[in-house]
């Protein structure tokens, strides 16, 4: 394999495509990107116009005195017709690639790096792993939904509004922009690519929208900390990479009373609603009731998972996602002991919270109860449901746990251990969150 800048006017789009078969010319082929792919070509002129670059070397093979794309015909169409918009097939494509390349920002690039392989068969076997599926391994494997999930989690990188951009005009808007340098877009919206850690500094991107969630003065004030911070590089991508590094930002940022608290979260109010006798309705015959499956309720509980809680993770995706409670109650019943005691130890572990080694569960849980209350992560109904745990006739108790796990008599029950989930639910959620 050799990489190689070639003059952007040597590389000729594929006539002969895999995606279209044998076409008259390069003109042709063109042509057919955007007949068949016209809103995607648009889409991938801009992000290559935004960012200035493509991020991917085309695969290309010599001919003669030109070079034949092989993989990344989209992506030099696109800077071809930037390059020349007169080449577009339409005039409102003309138009449009006019206007694209008026933004660009800088010298647009006469070359670009490319993959060179000169053995036809070695490209038909690259190609062969990028594009036809996995094959069992052989090829590129591509993500499924929750691994998406997992990598938009992580850099922010989702298909909605950008939060930095967001964050930006407010700030322009409250005169907060840092004055020197510009926010290092891209480190921004990763320290808050997740709901709870944009929760932590008063906003939300729930749906694709920006909103604050506490007082916008606050708020604003701590945005543009983290604005200056980040534009001065008194933190740098390095320092946030990860969820212990961003949880450790933003606690210092709480430590120094910048984050907005509890009692600054905004509650929304409708205002006064008249009341009206309610009409009835027909039950629709497509309604079906929801059915409760797993253990965990499968909704979003706004956690972050750090590196080191990769075990707690899994567990907890196995009872929200794949162990259904009535035909697994078993599995269920021991995985939730394991769940909470690794949850627990997390916490003591993290927070510091001082234990003996022969401290029973239920007791160590207590302790860090009460450190949680003191905290003010929970309150007094939660605490008692934490002191109850202790007492052995209860259904929610450590005692009942133990039996799930080493009794050969006790055999839970779905209702049992959905009402236990239910019950430390919060108190679990702090733990891991630690």
């Amino acid at each position: 394999m050799a990489i190689r800048k070639l003059p952007l006017s040597s590389l000729v789009v594929n006539r002969a495509n895999d995606r279209h078969g044998e076409l008259e010319n390069e003109t042709a082929a063109i042509a057919w990107l955007f007949n068949e792919r016209e809103q995607h070509m648009r889409n991938l002129a801009k992000d290559i116009v935004e960012k200035g670059e493509i991020y991917e070397y085309p695969l290309v093979a010599p001919e003669k005195t030109k070079f034949i794309v092989f993989d990344g015909n989209r992506r030099v169409t696109c800077l071809k017709l930037l390059d020349d918009p007169r080449r577009a097939p339409t005039g409102e494509l003309q138009t449009f690639f006019h206007e694209q390349r008026g933004l660009w920002r800088g010298t647009f690039p006469k070359e670009i790096s490319c993959q060179v392989e000169t053995d036809r068969d070695r490209i038909d076997e690259i190609l062969f792993r990028r594009h036809t599926g996995t094959q069992n391994g052989v090829g590129q494997s591509t993500w499924d939904d929750r691994m998406k999930s997992t990598f938009v989690t992580r850099t922010g990188k989702g298909g909605g509004p950008s939060v930095a951009d967001e964050i930006e005009k407010r700030l322009a808007d409250a005169n907060l922009l840092p004055s020197r340098r510009k926010i290092p877009r891209s480190t921004l919206n990763r320290l808050l690519s997740a709901e709870p850690f944009r929760q932590r500094v008063g906003i939300s991107m729930k749906g694709g929208r920006f909103e604050f969630t506490h007082d916008e003065t606050t708020s604003l004030a701590a945005l543009a900390r983290i604005a200056n911070d980040l534009a001065s590089r008194n933190v740098v991508l390095g320092d946030i990479w990860d969820v212990d590094g961003k949880r450790e930002y933003l606690n210092k940022l709480e430590d120094e009373g910048l984050l907005p608290d509890p009692a600054q979260a905004i509650t929304k109010d409708d205002g006064p609603k008249l009341k009206t006798k309610p009409s009835k309705v027909k039950p629709s015959a497509r309604a079906i009731p929801t059915i409760r499956t797993t253990l965990i309720p499968q909704k979003e509980f706004g956690l972050s998972w750090p590196g080191r809680l990769q075990r707690h993770h899994q567990i907890w995706e196995e009872l929200q996602f794949h162990l259904n409670l009535r035909t697994h109650p078993n599995a269920v019943s021991v995985l939730l002991r394991v769940l909470l005691e690794l949850a627990l130890e997390n916490y003591i572990k993290e927070a510091g919270v001082a234990v003996y080694d022969n401290d029973k569960l239920a007791t160590r849980l207590e302790k860090a109860g009460l450190h949680l209350q003191a905290a003010g992560k929970i309150d007094i109904k939660q605490m008692d449901v934490i002191r109850k745990f202790k007492q052995g006739d209860k259904l929610v108790s450590a005692d009942t746990l133990n039996k799930y796990v080493h009794s050969p008599n006790f055999a839970p029950s779905p209702e049992h251990l959905m009402s236990m989930w239910d019950s430390l639910a919060d108190v679990v959620v702090q733990l891991l969150e630690a």
